[in-house]
């Protein structure tokens, strides 16, 4: 975008900031930071929507935070991984503060789910049981970790801290749940004896006080989509991670049912609801609709459920309309004392199971409806989704707020269009492809820029499509892909990011890599929690790491550690997935192409994110292995292709051998 496109006046006041920024942290002024940082300024003062495409390396933190501070405005900025965010917390934005003295309104907050922050009462109090009695600790080898949660969080009251779950001692998420509430089971400020020491109400005390709130993509959802009141007003926001919002927003947007689920709100309701003369307790009543549902799942197959069955369909009305009888059966609430805590947290549980059971007994055709089958400790679960979440985007966040997209994979194909449209954006409205804008009332037009990366693909990495390989089977990796993995970490001495598309092809790797190649360290995502993993992974360069889909985009591993990175197939959703086929299906219906628009975006994403994982640094070097030739061959090839980064493309196996064995000479020599 030329600079004449950005306000002079902002343009200087940006450019002056980010470059005494950039100078006080000791970094180097770089092309597509200015840009970025020129294009965010541009956006917030004329109210325009903005994707900005900034790679790896780019330093897209600070080329938004400058202009958020500058803004006069609250801005909110939201991330979509912890890792994001405390990076933002505890290094980018205290740094850019020093950097910038006392010039500028610095006032920042992090703002996170209720879940996040440990509740006093709950570590005061107790915790209900299943029929709602407050117990004080539980027993086991849980109990232990309880007590010491419940000393770091009385340690982090007396001191002013947090309070947050980052901050605690190790712990599970059931641990955690001994600790904390979600937004039913709170009491609420005006009615919780330890209020004003609650974590959850300072965080949001600060948020009302401070100009900049870091906060993530789910909580951005249930304040804006979903109409949830979380975060205080504010004028703009910058989305970091954005090309994943969309599924964010689903996933906040999405519910679940079990049987465990209305069993246990009929025994906590049970001490609370208050049994009518001549008529049953509505508390049994629920009971007896979670053994309709037992029973109605029971015939229920799994998967997608595009007519719901008649015995389906009864149990869940009989489910909602027991819930809401148990919810108005809840007489006026009692003040103070522990009867306040069980009592509001089983009320909030029923209307919980109240509001689920409705929206699955609707049967809206806005939703997809399918069933999770039993697996292991897990017991069959309804689940309900959006089918499209774009709308909801467009007229609750789009309309409102000006919006900034940043990611370093916005441009699938090559373009926008797939990512903009995701997001609520349409392509009349955007105003910087030479055509007019025909934007609809209320909307605002939008602007999409790339300002590339500061790496040089062509010579530092190295794309190979093994075309000569057989096409993947439904039964997981095949000889020739094993044998290919084979080779191909044999050249690399190890220093291999192994992306599968499923655990069980995974394991198969690990497998024999270890058995072929046993002077080499192999990894299996599962045999220990990921950071374990992936600190051993660094500490030896002779080490394979081998995973699915949170290695895909979680892990950041710059240098010799990774000098390989296998894909064994194009990450295309499931065939069964039900909501990812709900969606194609639509598309199909509505006149698109559901497998360009709904599949192919999918692994497109997915393919670029895991291509990215390689080159980290303007010093990495290194190759991308793809072992499906259809990104060779097939017609949809280019289009996936033309997502990734520009590496130089091969599909010799003898010249990616050579030049993977002399990387890993040149790092042993390094080393020595």
């Amino acid at each position: 975008m030329p600079e004449t496109d950005v306000a002079p006046a902002a343009t200087a006041s940006v450019t002056e900031v980010l470059a005494g920024a950039v100078g006080a942290l000791g970094g180097q002024e770089r092309p597509g930071q200015v840009q970025m940082a020129e294009a965010v300024a541009r956006a917030m003062t004329d109210g325009e929507h903005l994707l900005v495409q900034a790679g790896t390396g780019t330093g897209k933190s600070l080329a938004y935070l400058v202009p958020s501070l500058l803004h006069r405005e609250r801005v909110v900025v939201a991330t979509a991984t912890l890792a994001l965010q405390h990076q933002l917390v505890e290094r980018d934005i205290p740094r850019l503060v020093e950097a910038v003295g006392d010039r500028l309104d610095t006032s920042y907050a992090v703002l996170k789910g209720r879940s996040n922050y440990a509740c006093l009462h709950r570590v005061r109090e107790g915790v209900p049981d299943d029929q709602g009695v407050l117990v004080d600790v539980p027993a086991g080898s849980m109990g232990s970790e309880v007590l010491e949660l419940r000393s770091w969080a009385e340690a982090q009251a007396e001191s002013g801290g947090t309070g947050e779950r980052d901050n605690a001692p190790r712990h599970t998420d059931r641990t955690w749940r001994q600790v904390s509430v979600n937004h039913r089971e709170c009491l609420g400020a005006a009615r919780c004896a330890f209020a004003e020491e609650c974590f959850a109400e300072r965080a949001k005390e600060k948020a009302h006080q401070s100009h900049l709130i870091v906060t993530n993509h789910s909580l951005l959802a249930i304040d804006a989509v979903e109409g949830v009141p979380m975060i205080p007003d504010y004028d703009v926001v910058v989305i970091d991670e954005a090309h994943e919002l969309a599924a964010r927003v689903t996933q906040a947007a999405t519910d679940e049912l079990s049987v465990a689920d209305v069993e246990r709100a009929s025994r906590r309701a049970q001490r609370h609801v208050t049994e009518s003369t001549g008529a049953s307790n509505p508390a049994d009543d629920l009971a007896d609709a979670a053994d309709a549902l037992a029973d109605a799942l029971a015939m229920t197959p799994g998967g997608r459920i595009d007519q719901v069955g008649e015995q389906l369909g009864d149990a869940l009305v009989l489910v909602r309309d027991a819930a809401r009888s148990v919810v108005s059966a809840f007489g006026k609430e009692e003040k103070g004392g522990d009867a306040d805590a069980a009592r509001t947290q089983a009320k909030g549980l029923a209307q919980e199971v109240f509001v689920t059971a409705e929206r699955m007994a609707a049967g809206s055709d806005a939703d997809v409806l399918w069933v999770n089958e039993a697996r292991e400790r897990m017991p069959a679960r309804l689940a309900v989704a959006p089918l499209q979440v774009w709308a909801q985007m467009r007229e609750r966040l789009l309309t409102d707020k000006t919006v900034v997209f940043t990611s370093a994979t916005l441009m699938l194909g090559g373009d926008f269009s797939a990512v903009a449209g995701s997001l609520g954006l349409k392509p009349s409205e955007r105003i910087d492809t030479g055509a007019p804008a025909v934007t609809a009332e209320g909307a605002l037009p939008w602007r999409g820029l790339d300002v590339g990366s500061p790496f040089d693909y062509g010579r530092q990495g190295i794309l190979y499509l093994a075309r000569h390989l057989p096409p993947p089977g439904r039964d997981g990796l095949g000889q020739a892909q094993l044998d290919e993995i084979v080779e191909l970490v044999d050249a690399a001495d190890g220093r291999a990011l192994g992306l599968f598309s499923s655990r069980r092809a995974a394991e198969a790797a690990a497998e024999v890599v270890r058995e072929r190649l046993p002077h080499l360290t192999t990894l299996a995502q599962g045999e220990a929690q990921l950071p374990e993993l992936a600190k051993q992974f660094v500490a030896d360069p002779h080490t394979c790491l081998f995973g699915t889909l949170s290695l895909w985009q979680g892990l950041d591993v710059p240098g010799e550690t990774c000098q390989l990175v296998l894909i064994d197939r194009i990450p295309f959703p499931r065939p069964d997935d039900p909501l990812m086929s709900a969606r194609q299906r639509a598309a199909d219906r509505a006149g698109g192409n559901g497998f360009m628009q709904v599949a192919a975006t999918h692994a497109a994403l997915l393919l670029a994110q895991g291509a990215g994982r390689l080159i980290r640094t303007t010093s990495d070097r290194g190759v991308v292995a793809v072992l499906d030739p259809r990104l060779a061959t097939a017609r949809y090839g280019g289009f996936l292709k033309a997502s990734l980064p520009p590496m130089w493309t091969t599909h010799d196996p003898q010249v990616v051998r050579k030049a993977l064995a002399r990387l890993a000479a040149a790092a042993g020599e390094d080393g020595a």
